[in-house]
């Protein structure tokens, strides 16, 4: 059975910082969430705010309110945001030191390790409880470096990245991960953030924690293992950043550790300026495609829209316009599923369609 969670994410959830909560309601393998921490949206459904339609997972206005409305104290206490800064303030570490006392196993996706943290540990101690810090890597003896063993795997990679962070890339290839395997494929997932990891992903390791010297080894390590291990159909990569961003360097290191044979470029149309860096403006979408494709010995093969700030309309607008001018397959997953993803991944590698099981169309 997967555990219970309520997650923290005051005055951010279904905003860009609340990306870790909105994540994990929109899908969590992992956990069970039973509400969600936010005084500025309290009483509201979490379906309401994300998708426009409910899904039974309330959003309270404290931790006190929750414990008053659950029928039980939830296993697990999980921040669900991730902010430029990544550092707690002090009301916020005085509410997981109370949530501690609950009883609750904390799980925390900063920088910030809470497991270094003296007081944090003394009342994990002392209330018999746990902390995993997602983004805590492994010792430096135990990385890996790159060794050039992705070079020689078969089976097809499609990473999805961005022109910024925050867009959706990990909610598509999520979505997408769902639509392969309804098709019959065996599909492996590597996440490459926190958020990804803690709603379940198997192989996978947060690649902005590490030293740079890692980057690409710890990628490649995390596709050798879901290779050998899964044989996968075919294997997705989560893109992190963007590959243009003057402050991030992610995107670099997954392209090179994975080696994609696809990309798939996730995109917000009506961003003007990159989310934490409000004077730099957002690159278009071709500009985005011709650096990724000379980068890289791979081809972009489809687009897919972030659609915040877009009505319905504009959003099919958008679709028509960018077929038209990139002369690839465009969507929004979360609008029109994932059909034209999956007809584009089958034409792309044509050896998929013998992987196809008998009755699964």
């Amino acid at each position: 059975m997967k555990k219970t969670a309520l997650i923290y994410c005051e005055d951010h959830f279904g905003k860009m910082d609340g990306k870790t909560a909105n994540g994990l309601i929109r899908s969590s393998r992992k956990y069970q969430i039973l509400g969600v921490i936010d005084s500025t949206q309290v009483g509201m459904d979490t379906g309401e705010i994300l998708e426009n339609r409910k899904n039974g997972i309330p959003i309270f206005s404290s931790l006190e309110h929750a414990l008053n409305i659950l029928p039980s104290v939830p296993d697990q206490f999980i921040y669900g945001m991730a902010p430029s800064e990544a550092f707690l303030k002090n009301r916020e570490r005085n509410i997981i030191l109370n949530a501690m006392k609950q009883g609750m196993n904390i799980v925390n996706p900063l920088h910030e390790f809470f497991t270094q943290d003296d007081e944090f540990m003394k009342y994990a101690s002392e209330y018999k409880v746990d902390i995993t810090d997602v983004r805590k890597p492994s010792l430096k003896k135990d990385l890996h470096l790159f060794s050039g063993r992705v070079l020689n795997v078969k089976t097809p990679i499609v990473a999805v990245l961005g022109t910024d962070s925050a867009v959706g890339k990990r909610t598509t290839s999520v979505i997408l991960e769902d639509a392969l395997i309804e098709k019959g494929l065996n599909v492996a997932f590597i996440a490459t953030g926190q958020t990804g990891l803690i709603q379940g992903a198997k192989y996978g390791v947060a690649i902005d924690a590490l030293p740079t010297q890692f980057l690409t080894g710890e990628i490649e390590n995390q596709v050798m293992r879901a290779y050998e291990e899964e044989n996968p159909d075919i294997i997705i990569v989560e893109g992190q950043g963007a590959l243009s961003h003057p402050a991030y360097i992610s995107s670099c290191g997954i392209i090179r550790g994975s080696r994609p044979n696809a990309v798939i470029v996730q995109h917000p149309p009506k961003r003007k300026n990159l989310g934490d860096f409000s004077y730099m403006p957002m690159p278009t979408i071709q500009s985005e495609i011709d650096l990724i494709e000379s980068f890289s010995i791979t081809k972009v093969v489809a687009v897919t829209i972030n659609h915040e700030n877009m009505t319905a309309n504009e959003i099919d607008d958008v679709i028509e316009v960018y077929e038209e001018q990139l002369k690839i397959p465009t969507t929004d997953v979360l609008e029109h599923g994932c059909d034209k993803l999956v007809a584009t991944i089958y034409e792309t590698f044509p050896s998929l369609h013998k992987k196809i099981k008998i009755g699964v169309k």
